[in-house]
């Protein structure tokens, strides 16, 4: 399994728009080949931000990397530049390789 996480810091007051952003897009993951899951996180609220962070599961690297490279990853990200100013800074990508799966 290889895990995908963005972190986001979502300006205060803006928590609903960033939320309705997320769940009213469609991410055309399901039709992606190696695609597990996907679970949008809400965190935290700290002085002037909330945290969220995006959890995507992949069968491996190559299938993540695959999608990354398809008319379907550009298709769930147009228009993310006109939601900027929810932002505080840029998401965080982080990846992550499993070495230990208990079910």
């Amino acid at each position: 399994m290889f895990l995908t996480m963005n972190r986001f810091r979502v300006k205060t007051g803006q928590e609903e728009a960033f939320e309705t952003v997320w769940q009213s897009r469609d991410s055309h993951l399901k039709q992606v080949d190696g695609f597990v899951s996907f679970h949008l996180m809400k965190g935290s609220a700290e002085e002037g931000i909330r945290l969220y962070a995006s959890h995507t599961l992949w069968r491996d690297r190559g299938a993540f990397e695959a999608w990354t490279k398809s008319e379907a990853f550009r298709m769930a990200h147009k228009g993310a530049k006109s939601s900027a100013e929810m932002y505080d800074g840029p998401p965080v990508l982080e990846v992550f390789d499993s070495i230990q799966e208990l079910s």
